[in-house]
C-alpha cells in the first residue's frame, strides 16, 4: 500500500505537455497580434512582452518536466521520449520569441506579406501541435492514436507549405530589394518564421514515435 502511494501519477506529465503547448499557442498568437499591428509602437511593445510572457511560462513547464524525469520512479512513455518532447516544444517557444526579438533588434520597420503569410502558417503549426500533444495521454484509444498521427501530418502539410512560401520570399527579396541592409534584415526574418513551421514538424515527428510505440 505505502508502495503503490509512492508511485506518480503518470498524468502529470500530460498535463505538463499540454500546458506548454498552451503556452506555445499563446507566443504565436501574440506574435501574429505583433505583426499585425507593427505599425503601432505601443501595441508592437506591448505584444513583445506578450510572446516574452508566453515564453518564460513556457520554460517553467520545461524545467517542472526535466525535474520530474529525474525525480519519477515510473514514467507514462520513455524517459528519453518525454525528454526530447519537451525540450523540441520548447525550441517552438524559444523561436517565437527570437523572432519577435530579431525584429526589434534589426530595427525592421515594415512587415511584407511574406512575413504576414509565414506567421500564419506558424501559428496555424503551433495549434496543431496542441491538437497533437493533447491526444498523447489517451493512445490506448485506437481512434485518438489515429487521431494524432493525422494531426503529425497536417503538421508535416504546413511545414512543406511554408518552406514554399519562403523559397518564393528569398527569390522575390534578392530580386526585388536594392537595399543591402533590408535584404539581411528580411532574410533573417523568413529563416527564423521558416524555422518555427520545421520546429514544430521535429515535434510532430516525436509525437509520432510515441504514438506508434504505444498504441
Amino acid at each position: 500500500m505505502l508502495f503503490k502511494k509512492l508511485l506518480p501519477k503518470e498524468g502529470n506529465f500530460f498535463e505538463l505537455f499540454n500546458q506548454h503547448a498552451e503556452r506555445i499557442v499563446e507566443g504565436a498568437h501574440a506574435f501574429s497580434r505583433l505583426v499585425a499591428n507593427y505599425n503601432d509602437v505601443n501595441l508592437r511593445d506591448q505584444h513583445n512582452r506578450e510572446v516574452d510572457h508566453a515564453e518564460r511560462a513556457a520554460d517553467k513547464v520545461t524545467h517542472e518536466v526535466n525535474r520530474l524525469i529525474h525525480s519519477t520512479f515510473i514514467t507514462p512513455i520513455d524517459r528519453e521520449q518525454i525528454h526530447t518532447l519537451i525540450n523540441t516544444m520548447d525550441d517552438v517557444a524559444d523561436l517565437i520569441q527570437d523572432s519577435a526579438e530579431t525584429m526589434a533588434l534589426y530595427d525592421v520597420r515594415h512587415m511584407t506579406a511574406e512575413i504576414s503569410r509565414l506567421t500564419e502558417l506558424s501559428v496555424r503549426c503551433c495549434e496543431q501541435v496542441k491538437q497533437a500533444v493533447s491526444h498523447l495521454s489517451k493512445l490506448s484509444d485506437q481512434t485518438t492514436a489515429q487521431a494524432a498521427l493525422k494531426t503529425c501530418e497536417e503538421i508535416d502539410k504546413i511545414e512543406s507549405e511554408a518552406d514554399r512560401v519562403m523559397r518564393s520570399a528569398m527569390s522575390k527579396l534578392f530580386r526585388e530589394e536594392p537595399d543591402v541592409r533590408e535584404v539581411i534584415k528580411l532574410k533573417a526574418i523568413y529563416e527564423l518564421l521558416e524555422t518555427i513551421t520545421d520546429k514544430c514538424e521535429d515535434v510532430a515527428n516525436v509525437v509520432e514515435g510515441i504514438v506508434l510505440e504505444n498504441s
